[in-house]
C-alpha cells in the first residue's frame, strides 16, 4: 500500500479554505501531499462513509451519482480540467439534493480515472485532489470501477503491464472501496459489491471479463442476495454489452463479447435492472427486455455514460446483434435503443447522471455541464427506468 502522507491539521483547514476561494487551486495544493514518487496516494475516505448494509435496510428513497471516463489532456502535469467542471456541477447539485427527499449518498464511475494509470503521476496530479473534493466537501463515498486506461486492457489478470496499472488503482481506492478481507470484496482484483437501502450494487473488471474466478464470485454475490431487501440490482463496469461507437457499431471487442456471452445471460438470471458503463465518450441508452424463469417479461437498461472529461466521441454505427438475440434462445430478447449518440463529438456533452431511487422504481436525470448545460437526450433531461406496465 501506499506510505501516504497525510496533511496536518492545519493544512487540511487551509485547503478548505481555499477551496471556497478557488476550487482547481485546491485540488492543485490537495494532490502535492504526495509521499513517494512511485507510489499513488489514497483518495481521503468520505465525510460521511456508507453505513453498515443493516443499518440502511429501511431506506428506500435516495439518489447516487453516475459518470465515466475522466481521463485528460494533461494527466500527470495538471489537474483535469474538463473534469473539474464535472465535479464543481456534482458538488452543486449534492448541495440541492441534500435536505430533499432524496439525497444523493453516493457515487459510481465505471472507469478511465487517468489515461495512463501505470504512471502514479498521472492519479496523484490529476485526479486524486479532485475526488477528494466530493469525498470531503461533498462528504459522500466514491466507487470506482476500471478502465481499460486504468489497468490496460489486457484480457488476462496476470498480464505484468496490468499488475502495475491495478497496484495504482487499488492504492488510490484504499479507502473507498470494501477492505481486504470482506465478504463483498474479491481478494486481489478490483471487484467489490455495495449495498445501501434497498439496492445493490456489484462492480467488476470487465477488461478481464473472461476470468473465471471473477466470474464465479460475481455470481455467487448475486445468487445469495435476498431479493424482498435488495429490490434493485445495479451492475457497474466499463465495456458496454451494446454501443454504437468507435468501440461499438461494426466493432466488436473481445470484451464486449465476453460480457455478451457470459456476463448477460448472468445478468438476466439474478434480474439485475440496471447496468453502469461507460468506454464510449457520450451518452447513449439500450433497453433489454427479455422472458424470465416464471414468463414475465423483465427489463434491464444498460446506459453508457462517458461524459467525464475525456476527448468526446461521435455515432460510427449500429451494432448488429442478430447473433447475440438468437444466443439468448428461450430469454425471447428485444433490444430497444432509446438514446442515440449524435453524429459529431460535441453533440453529446461532458455530463453525469442522477439515478433517483423511489422505492419499486428507479428514474434518472441527466445533467449536461459546462456548454452542456440544458442537454436532454429524451427531449427532455430525464427518463423512467422501467416500464410502466411493470406491477412487481
Amino acid at each position: 500500500m501506499s506510505t501516504t502522507t497525510r496533511p496536518r491539521a492545519g493544512t487540511a483547514r487551509a485547503l478548505a479554505f481555499l477551496a471556497l476561494l478557488h476550487p482547481i487551486a485546491a485540488a492543485r495544493a490537495s494532490a502535492q501531499v504526495v509521499a513517494a514518487p512511485d507510489s499513488v496516494r489514497a483518495i481521503a475516505p468520505p465525510r460521511v462513509p456508507l453505513p453498515a448494509e443493516a443499518a440502511s435496510a429501511g431506506v428506500t428513497r435516495f439518489s447516487f451519482i453516475v459518470y465515466g471516463d475522466t481521463r485528460g489532456r494533461r494527466d500527470g502535469i495538471d489537474v483535469q480540467y474538463e473534469h473539474s467542471l464535472v465535479v464543481e456541477s456534482m458538488l452543486r447539485t449534492i448541495a440541492s439534493l441534500a435536505k430533499g427527499p432524496d439525497p444523493v449518498r453516493f457515487i459510481l464511475q465505471s472507469g478511465d480515472a487517468v489515461v495512463n494509470g501505470r504512471e502514479p503521476r498521472q492519479w496523484n496530479v490529476s485526479f486524486v485532489g479532485l475526488i477528494n473534493r466530493l469525498t470531503t466537501e461533498g462528504g459522500v463515498p466514491y466507487f470506482l470501477a476500471p478502465g481499460n486506461h486504468d489497468v490496460t486492457g489486457a484480457t488476462e489478470f496476470s498480464a505484468p503491464g496490468r499488475q502495475a496499472g491495478l497496484r495504482n488503482y487499488l492504492e488510490a481506492t484504499a479507502q473507498l472501496i470494501p477492505p481486504v478481507g470482506a465478504t463483498r470484496r474479491l481478494a486481489g482484483y478490483p471487484s467489490f459489491a455495495i449495498g445501501y437501502g434497498n439496492t445493490f450494487v456489484l462492480a467488476f473488471d470487465s477488461n478481464i471479463a473472461a476470468d473465471s474466478t471473477q466470474l464465479a464470485w460475481a455470481a455467487a454475490q448475486l445468487q445469495g442476495l435476498d431479493r424482498k431487501r435488495w429490490v434493485h440490482v445495479v451492475a457497474l463496469f466499463h465495456n458496454p454489452a451494446f454501443s454504437s461507437g468507435p468501440h461499438g457499431g461494426p466493432t466488436v471487442e473481445p470484451q464486449t463479447e465476453i460480457v455478451r456471452s457470459r456476463w448477460m445471460p448472468l445478468f438476466r438470471k439474478y434480474h439485475v435492472e440496471l447496468l453502469l458503463t461507460g468506454h464510449e465518450h457520450f451518452f447513449e441508452h439500450w433497453v433489454e427486455r427479455y422472458r424470465d424463469e416464471a414468463g414475465n417479461t423483465r427489463r434491464i437498461d444498460q446506459i453508457v455514460s462517458g461524459g467525464g472529461g475525456a476527448p468526446l466521441y461521435a455515432f460510427s454505427g449500429t451494432p448488429d446483434l442478430r447473433g447475440y438475440i438468437a444466443a439468448a434462445g428461450a430469454d425471447s430478447v428485444r433490444l430497444e435503443q432509446l438514446v442515440r449518440p449524435g453524429m459529431t463529438p460535441g453533440d453529446d456533452p461532458y455530463h453525469y447522471l442522477v439515478v433517483h431511487v423511489d422505492g419499486a422504481r428507479m428514474w434518472l436525470e441527466v445533467i449536461g455541464v459546462d456548454w452542456g448545460r440544458g442537454y436532454q437526450p429524451y427531449r427532455s433531461a430525464r427518463a423512467p427506468l422501467y416500464d410502466e406496465s411493470d406491477r412487481r
